[in-house]
């Protein structure tokens, strides 16, 4: 049997992705979505949360090392000189350490105190993972997965993902790069969830198709989807009626609107159907 997730990332970035999210919830497309703790528009995600509850959606904590404020205080080694997180680029260097107990610490801080966040707003969390996967970089695989545990989060993201056949739409080589960079760290974080006793899905798809979905693409990736459970990581939204300026002020645009569009297409349904392909949210528990 093939199961899938359909699950979108960074709600509560702002609140044109918090529309195209829900509007892809509402029309069945997407069955699960991982929350930015310290995203500009969390709150305003509430009310649909709360109203959708857990039924057919899951939410996950979207951990977050990278972009904006952090939620804890007097963090010294992963945000920098304005006490804001350093990017993208400078996140990522920074977990690659190994080793760094006070790293490790600093890591397992913040993102207990992004769990506690959602969890004081009622929301609860099925599943974790992170924004630009930095759960499965070496300073926060171990932490992320104890957290998970200790907190009754019973899915973690394994971000592992073949690359697409040669005979494939060709990949962009800066997106091949760091999709593979991505899938070789999750591999490396497979076997702590196993040790640590959390969940993760059979198979991982999205990393190939990151600004690039379209129909073809979607369904090329949907026929070769093995049996079992897998997570389709997607990131729809709306473009914004105005110009941003938040440290996610680029998450809206027209690559996000696309991809929502085609989630939304009688192609996926189609492709789904076609192909044998049951959506789901993250089980609450497996056998």
């Amino acid at each position: 049997m093939k199961r899938l997730i359909v699950n979108a990332d960074d709600l509560g970035a702002d609140e044109a992705r918090n529309r195209g999210i829900f509007e892809a919830i509402r029309a069945g497309a997407v069955t699960s979505a991982s929350i930015l703790a310290n995203g500009p528009a969390l709150r305003e995600t509430l009310p649909e949360v709360r109203s959708l509850g857990k039924a057919q959606i899951s939410w996950g904590v979207h951990l977050n090392l990278s972009e904006g404020t952090p939620l804890s205080a007097g963090l010294r080694l992963l945000t920098g000189s304005d006490g804001c997180f350093p990017g993208k680029a400078k996140a990522h260097g920074i977990l690659m350490r190994r080793g760094d107990v006070k790293l490790e610490e600093e890591v397992e801080r913040e993102l207990k105190a992004q769990i506690q966040a959602l969890r004081e707003l009622g929301i609860p969390i099925s599943h974790l993972d992170g924004h630009q996967h930095v759960h499965v970089f070496p300073a926060a695989a171990r932490t992320a997965v104890k957290a998970a545990r200790e907190h009754g989060i019973p899915w973690v993201r394994v971000p592992q993902e073949a690359h697409p056949d040669p005979g494939a739409e060709p990949v962009p080589d800066s997106l091949s790069a760091e999709a593979e960079i991505f899938s070789r760290l999750g591999g490396e974080a497979r076997s702590q969830t196993r040790e640590g006793g959390v969940w993760t899905t059979d198979h991982f798809r999205g990393l190939y198709l990151k600004g690039r979905m379209k129909a073809a693409l979607l369904e090329e990736c949907l026929r070769g989807l093995p049996p079992g459970l897998t997570e389709l990581m997607v990131h729809p939204g709306r473009v914004p009626g105005r110009p941003l300026s938040t440290p996610f002020s680029s998450f809206s645009n027209a690559d996000r609107e696309r991809e929502l569009e085609t989630l939304l297409s009688k192609e996926f349904r189609a492709a789904l159907a076609g192909n044998g392909i049951v959506l789901t949210p993250f089980p609450e528990a497996e056998n």
